[in-house]
């Protein structure tokens, strides 16, 4: 990464894993790793999808223990299938809650009442994180931008508008 800002001033984020990246031996190497990336000069970490925010708030801690201070981005998956969420989330080692389940039951066949579960879901999800001082968000599409503009309007976000000439 250093090389990188020798040629130009680069933003670089690099990755942050929550619940701990699946191949890492243990929480603390996990954080090792961050850290060493985040000195080599990444500009921000933004993280892999987690479900509850008080698994962002323990990282959060956990980093600040360690010492970083570089910003931590939480990665949110509005999820609108969730055999697709629970397939990524065992590559990538999350937990996704049993309650989630409930909630797209009975769904399989209407799309349009799985966007809308999912955007009320993400949007609750940062109202939470929210709350807890999070100001920033990064948003899993998955080529579904629709579901990421549904979860920003839920949230009060407007697209800003050219004033009147």
């Amino acid at each position: 990464m250093a090389g990188l800002k020798d040629i130009a001033p680069f933003e670089i984020s690099v990755a942050a894993y929550p619940e701990c990246h699946p191949d890492s031996p243990d929480r603390v190497a996990d954080i090792d790793n961050l850290k060493r990336k985040l000195d080599a000069g990444a500009s921000r970490a933004i993280t892999q999808f987690f479900f509850d925010p008080e698994v962002f708030f323990r990282f959060r801690d956990e980093l600040a223990a360690a010492g970083i201070t570089t910003p931590v981005i939480p990665g949110i998956l509005p999820v609108s299938n969730v055999a697709q969420a629970r397939k990524f989330a065992g590559a990538c080692g999350a937990h996704i809650p049993e309650w989630m389940d409930g909630l797209f039951e009975g769904l399989d066949d209407r799309p349009a009442m799985r966007q809308l579960v999912a955007a009320t879901i993400a949007a609750e999800f940062c109202r939470r994180l929210y709350a807890g001082d999070v100001r920033d968000f990064h948003f899993y599409t998955l080529n579904r931008a629709e579901l990421a503009y549904a979860i920003c309007h839920l949230l009060g976000r407007r697209p800003k508008t050219e004033t009147a000439r």
